[in-house]
């Protein structure tokens, strides 16, 4: 439908002169989707022409034009005009000379797909003395309630408490959905209230919830910031509203294609010098461009968004809007639980999104999330399920990457086997594809020598020999490691005399035998094979141990022995042997007696009858001395009867147990049965033998020169 005002004004200066206007816009949260603005003269031409790129955006800029007449287009797409819940749109064009020249404030009972103004400007000088300040200023109220809409009111009062403005509860408004309001503040001191039956404010994080705030902007100054959400059943906040003052024009380089260009400039000097160069500018990039001044980046990729949900059954009442330089893209879950899709965006270049929901979707937002992600790896905003906030204009800048080539090394000659077509920095080149493993049988196989792997290497080696005639032949080896060996026989027992620690083959094996080695040792051994050092030297000499000559240290016979011959080997016996070399106690000699040699010596009884009766050797062998001789050989060489009588003496008693008793003064010498004398007495008659152990005993009586011997038993 449209609808055509057409204002004419008087013009109180007959003459054209350069005029200006003040611009003012209002959209609505569908602003980036569905609305624009063009403004042209009586020629359709065009001076100026804006199109929203963020929800709720408000447009306000100063048009420099010349006095005449002119037409605004106002454009909707959806037919509703620039109006929702939240926001009411207007459309205002104003200067000082003649304060409101147009002004068109949306409402439900003008919507428009396209609304026509045609207008006239009249000539105002901008620097002409200014008109009495308005009435009111404009301001604008947010609201961004929290899962509790239904709560929450407020207003705005003049000091004497008469309210100008008020809105709320919010019944029926989706939860978290921001409330907008353009409207026109007296000049001076106001009182703004916000109320909340419940008392906790708008901290809805207390219940699991995200908490609201509440803001009253003029001026692009925040008049009342109600950044504490839990401010209970109500809170009061005092302000001035105040004229506003243009902003001073901020110099600089209005242009693009410079280095010094200045996005907050307004108007252009003349600092624009350096053009910009495009190009890699990174220095470690193989296609860096040393000239270049400015990096060349990617204008536009491919970015992925997720979409989650819970339970699966789709985002039934919700749209999530991905709004970049003015094009709008809207998407939804219809059903499942997730959904990836693909987007393109463009780079590098800011880009909201903003999850919006209508009052029946509002309490399934806790089972929705969502995220956007670059091909770079980048993340430019994710939300869990249950952390999604409705209609908070999630902000970040998408980033497609640049023109750099990474530097791939690489061999750059085709003809080569590792020849790689993407690589643009040279690197090694082989031409001589194999096996370059030692441990694989096709290194030896192949006949050349590899410079690089080529997978070919697949059967182990094993290293042996191969000549099947040699020792150690190795059925199983298939590289030959250089090291046959042929048959060595000998005997191969470490334990054996002839062991031959070389030898590959068995052969007849020699136990040690121990002995002497050396042929001119006594010891000798000719069977042995090993010597033991226990050689001996020959010492020549008798051996014979039965010879009289038999020498003990001789080994060797030498013939020297001399065997005994028994006899008589004293020169002054009677019967000396000049022969015998050996005395056999044959010898026997003349007694010397003067009677002759009645018995030679050696003669017991002779030599007994002449020891102890000299008269026998001396004097005369008369019966005496026979009787004597005869009483000897009869076994008795004691003292007899007749040789007592013939020196008259007397021994008694016999046997005795205290004394010996003689007849005569005599010497007394007392032996044992073994010849070892046990007492002597000279110039005695009586002997004491008490001391004696019972035995046996020989007593020497020598009386005159005669000697007589005489057993007696002690008792």
């Amino acid at each position: 439908m449209k609808k055509l005002f057409t204002f004419l004004f008087l013009l109180s200066i007959a003459y054209a002169q350069n005029s200006y206007v003040l611009v003012e816009a209002q959209f609505d949260s569908y602003g980036p989707e569905e609305s624009e603005f063009y403004i042209q003269d009586v020629d359709s031409n065009i001076v100026l022409q804006f199109a929203p790129t963020v929800i709720n955006e408000l447009y306000v800029d100063t048009l420099w034009l010349e006095p005449g007449a002119y037409t605004a287009m106002l454009i909707d797409t959806y037919g509703d005009g620039w109006l929702t819940n939240s926001v009411t749109g207007y459309f205002r064009l104003s200067n000082h000379c003649d304060g409101v020249i147009t002004e068109f404030i949306c409402s439900s009972t003008n919507f428009f797909e396209e609304e026509v103004i045609n207008f006239n400007i009249g000539p105002c000088n901008p620097n002409a003395p200014p008109p009495p300040p308005p009435l009111c200023n404009n301001a604008l109220v947010q609201i961004n309630l929290d899962q509790y809409p239904e709560e929450t009111t407020w207003q705005i009062s003049d000091t004497s408490g008469v309210v100008l403005f008020s809105n709320g509860p919010y019944d029926g408004v989706p939860s978290y959905q921001p409330q907008e309001y353009n409207i026109c503040l007296p000049v001076g001191e106001l009182n703004f209230t916000i109320n909340d039956v419940y008392g906790d404010g708008l901290a809805g994080s207390l219940w699991g919830g995200t908490d609201g705030s509440y803001y009253v902007l003029q001026c692009g100054d925040t008049l009342v910031d109600g950044s504490v959400a839990n401010f209970g059943t109500d809170s009061t906040h005092t302000f001035t509203s105040d004229t506003c003052v243009p902003p001073p024009p901020i110099p600089g380089c209005m242009n693009e294609d410079y280095l010094e260009f200045n996005s907050s400039a307004t108007v252009s000097d003349s600092s624009c010098a350096t053009l910009k160069i495009y190009g890699c500018t990174d220095e470690m990039m193989f296609n860096y461009d040393s000239l270049a001044n400015t990096m060349s980046y990617i204008d536009s990729c491919e970015y992925t968004l997720v979409l989650n949900d819970l339970l699966g059954n789709g985002w039934v009442g919700s749209n999530l809007a991905i709004i970049q330089n003015g094009d709008v893209q809207n998407f939804s879950l219809d059903s499942g639980y997730t959904e990836s899709i693909s987007v393109w965006l463009q780079s590098p270049s800011p880009v909201t999104i903003v999850f919006d929901v209508v009052g029946e979707a509002s309490a399934t937002v806790t089972e929705c999330g969502f995220g956007l992600y670059g091909p770079q790896g980048d993340t430019i905003v994710h939300r869990g399920l249950g952390w999604v906030i409705p209609f908070y204009p999630y902000t970040g800048v998408t980033n497609c990457g640049n023109y750099c080539e990474e530097i791939t090394y690489g061999c750059l000659d085709s003809v080569a086997y590792n020849y790689d077509s993407q690589a643009n920095t040279e690197d090694i080149c082989y031409y001589n594809p194999g096996c370059m493993l030692p441990a694989y049988v096709e290194y030896y196989d192949q006949g050349f020598v590899a410079d690089i792997n080529n997978g070919s290497c697949n059967e182990i080696a094993i290293f042996g020999c191969l000549d099947s005639t040699m020792y150690n032949y190795d059925p199983i080896a298939n590289v030959t490691s250089g090291g046959c060996i042929e048959y060595i026989y000998g005997c191969m027992d470490p334990l054996m005399f002839n062991y031959e620690p070389n030898a590959t083959a068995p052969d007849t094996c020699i136990a040690y035998l121990y002995g002497c080695l050396e042929p001119t040792a006594f010891n000798y051994c000719n069977e042995c094979n090993t010597d033991n050092g226990s050689c001996i030297d020959v010492i020549n000499g008798c051996t014979d141990t039965t010879a009289l000559n038999y020498d003990l240290l001789a080994n060797t016979n030498n013939g020297s022995c001399i065997y005994p011959l028994p006899g008589c080997t004293d020169a002054t016996a009677i019967n000396y042997n000049i022969e015998a070399n050996m005395p056999d106690s044959s010898c026997y000699y003349s007694a010397g007696c003067a009677v002759g040699d009645i018995y030679y010596i050696p003669n017991e009884c002779f030599s007994w009858v002449i020891e102890i009766d000299e008269y026998c050797c001396d004097v005369e062998w008369d019966n005496t001395c026979i009787e004597l001789y005869q009483y000897c050989e009869e076994g008795w060489s004691g003292p007899t009867d007749m040789l007592e009588l013939r020196n008259d003496l007397i021994t008694y008693p016999n046997p005795t147990s205290n004394y010996i008793y003689v007849n005569k003064k005599v010497n007394l010498t007392v032996f044992n049965m073994l010849g070892d004398i046990i007492m002597h007495k000279d110039d005695a008659n009586v002997l004491d033998v008490s001391m004696l152990s019972p035995g046996i005993y020989n007593v020497l009586i020598e009386y005159n020169k005669i000697k007589t011997n005489k057993k007696f038993i002690k008792q």
